[in-house]
């Protein structure tokens, strides 16, 4: 039996209302704080592409000159590559900015929503757009 949920990533995709067949998803409201954008810069250490979400490693320095390990969920990989993306684009070493949403726990996690290379290049990924406006 298929289960149908209404997800964040869903209603970006296809519009509010739309259903999609999920077996276990989670809910992105529940796991990343839309309303606590973040933007770091960093070396991307190691990128999963696997179902059903992508995984970017990213080591960061802080303002402390430590460095952080950071985590970022993005879209399928198979959306990613509609997007734009190409597995020999980005790889171990490369110099990214990513932008996204910060992840409620632990602090150095996050929803990806931009991925910009030391060359320019911008990669938009499945996921909101902006934070929600203010209410």
């Amino acid at each position: 039996m298929k289960r149908f949920a209404l997800t964040a990533l869903t209603c970006a995709v296809f519009g509010v209302g739309a259903l999609s067949p999920v077996a276990a998803h989670h809910s992105f409201s529940a796991v990343y704080d839309m309303n606590q954008p973040i933007t770091v810069h960093g070396v991307i250490v190691t990128v999963r592409l696997t179902n059903p979400h992508s995984w970017f490693y990213v080591d960061v320095k802080n303002d402390a000159g430590d460095v952080e390990h950071w985590a970022f969920e993005a879209g399928t990989p198979s959306g990613m590559i509609r997007n734009g993306y190409s597995p020999d684009i980005i790889k171990t070493g490369a110099e990214v900015t990513i932008a996204g949403f910060r992840g409620r726990a632990p602090e150095t996690i996050g929803m990806m929503r931009q991925l910009t290379t030391a060359d320019g290049k911008v990669f938009g990924l499945f996921g909101p757009q902006e934070a929600p406006a203010a209410r």
